[in-house]
C-alpha cells in the first residue's frame, strides 16, 4: 500500500509509481477516502524497489490486513470506496514545442516530476487529426481566440515584445500552412478538434487561460472578438449579441473583453478580485465515494483547502457555469469557483482555475513582482524558490494543490462502474 496521508514523503511521486504499475501491466486499487485516497496493489519486489528509488512511502501487508481494509471500505455506513485502476491512459500535453512560450505549465512540471510519460502536441498535430491516438489531453495558458494572450499590451505572454513578436509568428506560420486566413480561425479549428475529441470519449484538463478561452472561441464561432491589432481587422460590432453558448462546454452568458486590455471576459473574477492572502483559498466538496465516484477520485487529498494561486483565468464566476456543471472546489464567500467538472457527449473535462498551485498571491506574473503578464521574467511575485522553468517540485512534494493535476492523470484508468439507480 502507498499511503496517501500526513505519512506519506512525497506525494506527487506516488501518483507516478501508480502509473508504473499501471504500465507494467498490473493493477492499482485506488482507495477513496481511505487514508487520504491510498493506492494498493499486489506485492512485488520490482514495485517496493520503485518505491524506494522515488522515495515514496509504502507498506507491506499481509493478506488478513488487506481483507480488514476493504471490509472497512464497503462498509455503506463510511464515505470510502475502492476503484480498479486497470490500464494506463495514452497522454498528452497542448504546448509549443519551439519554447516561445514559457516552460513551465504547471502539468508539464509535475509530470515530469512524477516520471509520468507523455507527449507533447500542438496545433499542428491537432489539425493533422493526432487526437485519435490519446486517451487524455491537457490544455495550459493558452489563448483559443487568437489574441495572443492579449500579449500587444502585456496582458499575456509577450510583455517583452519579442516573445510577441516570436509567438505572433510561429502561429499565423502555422494558419497558413492549413489555409486559414487568421490565427483565430485555426484556433477554433483547434478547439473544435478538442470539443470533438472530448465528445467521442476522451479526457481533458484544461488550467489557467486554456480553460475560459477554450469556451469563449467555441462561443464566438459566428463573429469576431479580435480587436485589429492582433488580426488586421476590426472586432464585429455586433460580436457579443451572436455568441453561440450552445458550443460551449462549461460557459454561458458571458461578456467578451473585446479591446486591447487584459483579459478575455467576465468569466474569470481574476481582474477584480480584492481578497487578501488570508482569504484567498478554495475548499474541496465532500462528495459521496460510493454514489458520486468521479468527483470523488477527482478531489482526492489530504487537505481540503487549498491555497489559492493566480493566473491568466484565476477563478470561475460561478454565475457564468452552465447547469449540469459540478463544482469540485470553491470559495464560497468570493462567489467564485476553482475546479469544476462535466460531462460532454462520451467524454468528461475538468477546468482548474489558476496558473500554478505553488505560486501563490503576490504579485502576478510580471516576474519583477506586479502586473504583467506571462512574458516577464519568469512567473514572478511570490517567490517560492522558483526559476524561469516553473516550479521545484522537489521543495513541495507534499502539494494539495498539485495533486489535484494528477487526480485527472489517473482518473481515465478507472474501470467503468455500472450506475447506481
Amino acid at each position: 500500500m502507498i499511503p496517501m496521508d500526513e505519512v506519506q514523503k512525497d506525494h506527487l511521486k506516488s501518483y507516478g509509481v501508480a502509473f508504473w504499475v499501471l504500465k507494467n501491466g498490473d493493477e492499482v486499487d485506488w482507495l477513496l477516502n481511505y487514508r487520504g485516497g491510498s493506492f494498493m496493489s499486489k506485492y512485488d519486489k520490482k514495485l517496493e524497489d520503485e518505491c524506494r528509488i522515488r522515495g515514496v512511502s509504502y507498506e507491506v501487508l499481509p493478506d488478513a490486513k488487506v481483507s480488514e481494509i476493504i471490509t472497512q471500505i464497503n462498509d455503506p455506513s463510511v464515505n470510502m470506496d475502492l476503484v480498479k485502476l486497470e490500464k494506463a491512459p495514452k497522454m498528452a500535453v497542448y504546448s509549443p514545442k519551439e519554447g516561445i512560450k514559457p516552460s513551465d505549465d504547471a502539468v508539464l512540471i509535475v509530470l515530469r516530476y512524477a516520471e509520468i510519460p507523455f507527449d507533447i502536441i500542438y496545433d499542428t498535430e491537432i489539425l493533422k487529426g493526432d487526437l485519435v491516438k490519446y486517451d487524455w489531453v491537457h490544455l495550459h495558458h493558452e489563448d483559443f481566440t487568437g489574441q495572443y494572450s492579449k500579449g500587444q499590451n502585456g496582458g499575456g505572454f509577450g510583455s517583452r515584445g519579442e516573445d510577441f513578436a516570436a509567438d505572433k509568428a510561429l502561429q499565423e506560420a502555422t494558419a497558413h500552412k492549413f489555409g486559414f486566413q487568421k490565427v483565430s480561425k485555426m484556433k477554433l479549428a483547434v478547439a473544435q478538434r478538442i470539443r470533438d475529441f472530448v465528445a467521442g470519449g476522451g479526457f481533458l484538463l484544461a488550467m489557467c487561460s486554456g480553460a475560459d478561452s477554450f469556451d469563449i472561441a467555441l462561443a464566438a464561432h459566428n463573429t469576431d472578438i479580435v480587436d485589429e491589432q492582433y488580426d488586421g481587422d476590426p472586432v464585429d460590432p455586433r460580436a457579443q449579441s451572436k455568441l453561440d453558448f450552445n458550443e460551449t462546454l462549461a460557459f454561458q452568458n458571458f461578456h467578451v473583453v473585446i479591446d486591447g486590455s487584459r483579459g478575455f471576459s467576465d468569466i474569470d473574477v481574476g481582474r477584480n478580485r480584492r481578497l487578501d492572502p488570508e482569504h484567498d483559498f478554495f475548499t474541496l466538496f465532500d462528495f459521496s465515494a460510493k454514489w458520486d465516484v468521479v468527483p470523488s477520485m477527482l478531489t482526492q487529498d489530504h487537505e481540503r483547502v487549498i491555497k489559492g494561486f493566480n493566473g491568466l483565468a484565476t477563478a470561475f464566476n460561478k454565475d457564468k457555469l452552465k447547469p449540469g456543471v459540478t463544482i469540485m472546489g470553491e470559495n464560497k464567500s468570493a462567489n467564485e469557483a476553482r475546479y469544476i467538472h462535466g460531462e460532454f457527449g462520451k467524454g468528461q473535462w475538468t477546468f482548474y482555475g489558476g496558473h500554478d498551485p505553488e505560486r501563490q498571491q503576490g504579485g502576478g506574473f510580471g516576474g519583477r513582482g506586479g502586473g504583467g503578464g506571462f512574458g516577464g521574467r519568469g512567473l514572478g511575485g511570490g517567490g517560492n524558490n522558483n526559476t524561469d522553468r516553473g516550479t521545484d517540485l522537489s521543495l513541495h512534494p507534499n502539494s494539495p494543490g498539485y495533486r489535484l493535476i494528477l487526480n485527472n492523470v489517473l482518473f481515465p484508468a478507472a474501470r467503468k462502474k455500472k450506475q447506481k439507480t
